[in-house]
């Protein structure tokens, strides 16, 4: 155990300044924005006709398609949230409230929690967010607490007997007996089948630092009777941010992509994850053996790493499953909660480390999900998990033709470049800052900083699913090998990445006219063929 866990003292209190609509932009913002697109106005007109300029125009042509079609797929986006969270959710909130006011409850309220060395402040604030929400739901709860250390146990323990004696509240502790959270999770739902879980009880899926804000838990339970079909809900997300600013910048912009996101698949009655902060169940699937063993076990067939095991990602599985199965799945955006990040060490370094989890996770997921074909779920389902794959190359198509362009024909090409990125940044912040706490100038840049490094990280990733590693629970690894075929599985790995890369670079130069595609002579030279 840590000696200074329990005295290091962390402000996670609930974020209180939440300024909605037009509160948010205030005059200082909006003079901000104003200045702007003002430096960005004088970027445009310092260098001359560097876009449209003999040598440099069919690049701009292939740049400009290039953007409309993402900046096509975002608006689309963008409509389908504000359709999600301005008609179709709110009418079902009120129907859920007037079946709450009609005096329906559910049976029980089982609370599946997974920690492992949490801090104590944090730790606390979370029982109490989750005795509260069994308060104000007015019916019994169990907490069944997936623990692998003594000290959480205690703490929790004695917390409850201190100040919740007087609730009909239940903990269970299932101590597990090997490493990582897929284990714990799955000694809970095994424990959990073999009590008193019915099918149509309500399991809440949530971290051990995630706090729960007021009526997190009670916005989504109505929705479980109103529609039978209703498996599965994930929630709002907020950050509470130990470390860096600009690291706690980043991660509310990222947030903020999430809501904006979550809203416009959740219009299709599907979502692309159900996040392991905290999502809702529907009893029956998960005390399923199929269901637990997939998340204990689950595993991809690679034809270069072989059979190789999931280390994080439980929530990417569960989401599969439901997937799989026809399950409705939706999103709550009034039912918030709070992620607390302890940053401790290099902020970059966790950063990438959260891309390689994050995107590893949506690779190795991604694929089989889009394998199981437009047919198992509704089409905009399937095309957002086909763009997830295109996107990552396609984010890096713009950048490369930049550079090439500013190295062969014009060297104030890539300053116009800068300018053109920043204008369509900011464009994109503005939808984005309607799902922000704030509006906040560094989003532009901090978004395509995000992009670029998340789509390298990606191309990274898809050669390397069977690396993974998270910092958190122990700082686990999987899948560094040592040996000769490990050696070769590296070196091969390296290779495709150089290859593709390459293969990248090559086509988009050649797309663009930035150099000529090689003669028949040449080819046949290449080939060996005769002249």
């Amino acid at each position: 155990m840590d000696p200074d866990r329990s005295s290091r003292a962390y402000d996670v209190d609930e974020i209180t300044d939440q300024p909605k609509g037009w509160a948010k932009w205030t005059p200082f913002a909006l003079f901000q924005i104003t200045l702007y697109f003002g430096v960005c106005f004088i970027g445009l007109t310092t260098f001359e006709n560097v876009f449209y300029s003999p040598a440099t125009r069919q690049i701009t042509f292939v740049i400009g398609i290039l953007g409309i079609w993402r900046y096509g797929w975002w608006f689309t986006h963008a409509v389908r949230a504000w359709i999600y969270g301005r008609f179709v959710y709110p009418s079902m909130r009120d129907a859920g409230r007037k079946v709450w006011e009609e005096g329906w409850r559910p049976r029980h309220l089982h609370f599946m929690m997974t920690t492992y060395k949490e801090h104590r402040d944090i730790t606390e604030k979370v029982i109490r967010s989750i005795c509260r929400e069994i308060r104000d739901a007015g019916v019994p709860g169990t907490i069944w607490l997936g623990s692998g250390d003594r000290y959480d146990e205690d703490l929790i323990s004695n917390l409850l007997t201190r100040e919740w004696s007087d609730l009909d509240v239940t903990l269970h502790v299932v101590r597990q007996n090997q490493p990582g959270k897929r284990l714990a999770i799955g000694l809970v739902l095994r424990a959990m089948s073999r009590g008193e879980v019915e099918d149509d009880d309500l399991i809440i899926f949530m971290d051990g630092d995630f706090i729960l804000a007021k009526n997190a838990v009670g916005a989504c339970l109505p929705l479980f009777k109103l529609y039978p079909d209703l498996q599965a809900c994930t929630t709002d997300e907020e950050v509470l941010c130990i470390g860096p600013r600009w690291i706690a910048n980043w991660l509310t912009m990222r947030f903020a992509q999430r809501r904006l996101a979550m809203q416009s698949h959740s219009l299709s009655g599907r979502v692309l994850t159900l996040t392991g902060r905290m999502s809702v169940f529907r009893a029956n699937h998960l005390v399923k053996l199929k269901f637990i063993r997939l998340l204990e076990a689950d595993h991809l067939e690679h034809w270069l790493w072989g059979k190789f095991r999931f280390l994080s990602g439980d929530d990417k599985s569960t989401w599969y499953y439901m997937l799989q199965s026809g399950c409705r799945m939706l999103y709550v955006p009034d039912a918030m909660g709070y992620t607390v990040e302890v940053i401790e060490g290099s902020g970059m370094d966790r950063m990438v480390q959260n891309f390689r989890r994050w995107s590893g996770n949506m690779l190795r997921n991604g694929s089989r999900a889009l394998a199981l074909g437009p047919g198992r779920m509704p089409f905009f389902i399937w095309w957002c998990l086909l763009d997830q794959r295109v996107s990552m190359w396609t984010m890096l198509v713009s950048p490369v033709l930049a550079l090439s362009t500013s190295v062969l024909f014009d060297p104030y090409y890539v300053f116009g470049y800068v300018v053109f990125i920043c204008i369509t940044r900011m464009l994109l912040s503005l939808f984005l800052y309607q799902y922000a706490r704030k509006v906040d100038l560094s989003y532009p840049f901090i978004l395509y900083f995000n992009q670029l490094i998340n789509a390298s990280v990606k191309v990274y990733c898809i050669f390397r699913l069977s690396k993974q590693r998270w910092s958190n629970r122990g700082d686990q690894r999987a899948g560094e090998g040592d040996g000769l075929i490990a050696t070769l599985q590296n070196w091969m790995a390296s290779y495709l990445t150089l290859l593709y890369v390459t293969m990248l670079f090559l086509g988009v130069c050649l797309m663009a006219g930035l150099i000529d595609p090689p003669s028949a002579g040449l080819i046949s030279v290449v080939l060996g063929l005769p002249a």
